[in-house]
């Protein structure tokens, strides 16, 4: 009997002890399965088009550095709709997510940390050749950087940069087909401007220049699935070989021919916002059989894909602004 009384003393303890061990467990793993809302994912959208902004900042001081983190920052980017394309369907650990999110907080100390020390070494650049101005012959000196301040001058005037404003639109036309039947999510596809975009008196983003898009979601029609969705974005456009990064929305759109005797005139790029507008009658719904709003593409009748041709002219809306370097 005394025997089985410590052995009962014993379990009893063993449980008491494990019940705070199960807990914590338990706890830990809530905190890495606890819900990640669509309101997390906008703000690493938020976080990532900041990121952009000072990435871009640092160009101008460490061309090098900046383009190897504007291909982190790419990488980044897409990881980011692959989340918010996982949350819509099979859910999000926390742990994912805030692997990501740590990741564009690292990149964004990176940026702006290398925006200081680039600006510390000028600022001690320009003392040191102060200090040496003033040891050497005043006039011979006083010439050259005369000089030098006018070169400066005159290419600062020739190259800026320019910031094309959230909320700027532009036409593009579609190089590839779009088809909800086909695409898959993050596929990529081009577009080129139809019209140059001005600024400031400054053609920043010429006709020609191509955007890159991103098929962000996608819903095919089927047996069962009787409404076809598509939502497509931008998330580059390449002025003069260099790439920026940009977040734009489509919020319209037009078939590339045959469209009320409009098919020179788009052919020819040379159709603008005012034309459009009056193709579409004003109005954001029906246009190639889908109704466009918030970026996303919905088949106008039950059972059809969301068909987009190629030589669709999109309507594109910047959602945040963007620096580009201007001529």
């Amino acid at each position: 009997m005394p025997s089985l009384r410590r052995i009962a003393i014993a379990a009893v303890a063993a449980a008491a002890l494990a019940a705070p061990v199960a807990a914590q467990q338990r706890q830990t793993q809530e905190q890495t399965y606890s819900t990640v809302s669509p309101a997390d994912i906008q703000r690493l959208q938020e976080s990532v088009n900041q990121a952009a902004g000072e990435v871009q900042a640092l160009r101008s001081r460490d061309a090098g550095r900046a383009t190897q983190l504007q291909s982190q920052l790419d990488d980044l980017r897409d990881e980011v709709i692959y989340l918010k394309v996982k949350l819509r369907k099979d859910g999000l650990q926390r742990a994912e997510y805030a692997g990501v999110r740590d990741r564009i907080d690292d990149l964004r100390s990176q940026a702006t940390s290398y925006s200081t020390a680039s600006a510390g070494a000028s600022s001690a650049t320009g003392a040191t050749g102060a200090s040496r101005a003033t040891g050497a012959s005043e006039g011979a000196n006083g010439a050259n950087s005369a000089a030098r301040a006018n070169g400066a001058a005159t290419r600062a005037a020739a190259t800026r940069d320019v910031e094309v404003p959230s909320g700027t639109e532009m036409d593009v036309r579609l190089q590839t087909a779009l088809d909800s039947g086909t695409v898959k999510v993050e596929d990529r596809f081009e577009a080129t401007t139809l019209q140059d975009v001005v600024v400031q008196g400054r053609t920043v983003i010429p006709a020609g220049a191509v955007l890159r898009g991103v098929v962000s979601s996608v819903d095919p029609a089927t047996r069962t699935n009787r409404t076809a969705k598509m939502t497509v974005s931008f998330d580059q456009v390449t002025v003069d070989g260099r790439a920026y990064p940009i977040h734009g929305t489509v919020t319209q759109a037009i078939e590339g021919e045959g469209i009320k005797g409009e098919t020179g005139k788009i052919a020819a790029g040379g159709i603008g916002g005012a034309v459009l507008g009056g193709i579409l009658g004003g109005a954001k719904g029906a246009v190639l059989g889908a109704v466009i709003g918030g970026g996303g593409i919905t088949a106008a009748t039950p059972g059809n894909q969301v068909n987009l041709p190629q030589g669709s002219v999109l309507r594109v809306r910047l959602d945040s602004p963007v620096s580009i370097q201007s001529r």
